[in-house]
């Protein structure tokens, strides 16, 4: 695609420039001054970039959305519980998901930073009950689990995660000693794929990232399909007697 097609020409050296500077001037003093910087060279081509991935996901058929206003971070960290009081994030990220907005699970990750920049898939941390639904989801059909992981190995972005239990959690004691015994210990379930700088400069990169969506939407596919299963309801137990008539 050319950059007329998408609206996005790539990066400019400067939004690098302007990064790897705020690595060592982490401060207002010196962000502050520079912001409107930072909106020409990094948010707005950041903008440019998802509106552009987003046009060509929904022209392939994927229900990934990519809206600027709703998937990308805020350059600004919460420092309120963090020992790091740095205010500043030395990168910019942005999610596309199936509404748009940052809260659905199973993104599609943007991360831009000088020498750091990737495209990622999956499910980050995600909270205790749609992890319980994702392990289960691997127990459940390991053939099919086994399979994705394998074609995402073979093309250079194999399925990963940050955290990890030494053993399988409780409930999932079978696995053990199985080929999936490692993955329902998982905490994440991720994919990715490095970006070079030259890359990230390009109009090409539309395609670069269009190109890994289409790789990882199986596993995407996977988890949602675990993520939208609705739990069996609760059987209600009915008394084999009739119940004692209050006394009040």
């Amino acid at each position: 695609m050319t950059a007329g097609i998408t609206g996005f020409a790539g990066f400019r050296p400067a939004a690098f420039a302007f990064l790897n500077e705020l690595r060592d001037n982490n401060d207002p003093a010196w962000f502050k001054p520079r912001k409107a910087l930072y909106e020409a060279e990094v948010l707005g081509p950041f903008g440019e970039l998802i509106t552009a991935v987003g046009a060509a996901l929904q022209e392939a058929g994927s229900p990934l959305v990519g809206d600027p206003r709703r998937g990308i971070f805020r350059i600004y960290r919460d420092v309120r519980f963090s020992p790091d009081k740095r205010l500043y994030k030395t990168h910019a990220g942005a999610v596309l998901t199936r509404s748009g907005g940052r809260r659905d699970p199973g993104v599609l990750y943007i991360h831009v930073a000088p020498g750091e920049s990737m495209v990622a898939a999956g499910f980050w941390h995600p909270e205790p009950a749609l992890l319980a639904r994702l392990r289960r989801a691997v127990l459940d059909d390991p053939d099919s689990f086994l399979a994705i992981a394998s074609r995402l190995a073979a093309a250079g972005c194999p399925l990963s995660s940050d955290e990890r239990l030494s053993r399988p959690p409780r409930g999932f004691e079978a696995t053990k000693g199985t080929a999936v015994a490692e993955y329902v210990g998982w905490k994440s379930f991720t994919a990715h794929h490095m970006l070079s700088d030259t890359e990230m400069q390009s109009p090409e990169l539309v395609d670069r990232i269009a190109e890994f969506a289409h790789l990882v939407m199986p596993f995407l596919e996977w988890g949602w399909a675990a993520a939208d299963d609705e739990p069996a309801p609760l059987p209600i137990r009915k008394p084999t007697r009739p119940l004692p008539k209050p006394d009040f």
